[in-house]
């Protein structure tokens, strides 16, 4: 290998919204913050984010009625 052409491989951490902090390597020169993880993403926690969609359902019935085809 070419030496000097390579970006450096360094440990960073990337901290979570939830407040969990992942220590890993990179390329980049500087932690980062992510919005998710494995702790807090629904997937992996079992919970699930109940969405308000009743107020769009509402709005959808009332736009388009109980048309037939």
């Amino acid at each position: 290998m070419r030496p000097n052409i390579h970006p450096k491989y360094i440990a960073i951490k990337a901290t979570c919204s939830c407040g969990n902090v992942i220590e890993t390597k990179s390329t980049l020169d500087k932690d980062i913050l992510i919005e998710v993880c494995s702790e807090c993403h629904p997937f992996y926690t079992g919970k699930q984010k109940i969405l308000d969609t009743g107020g769009r359902v509402d709005r959808f019935k009332k736009r388009f009625g109980s048309r037939r085809v």
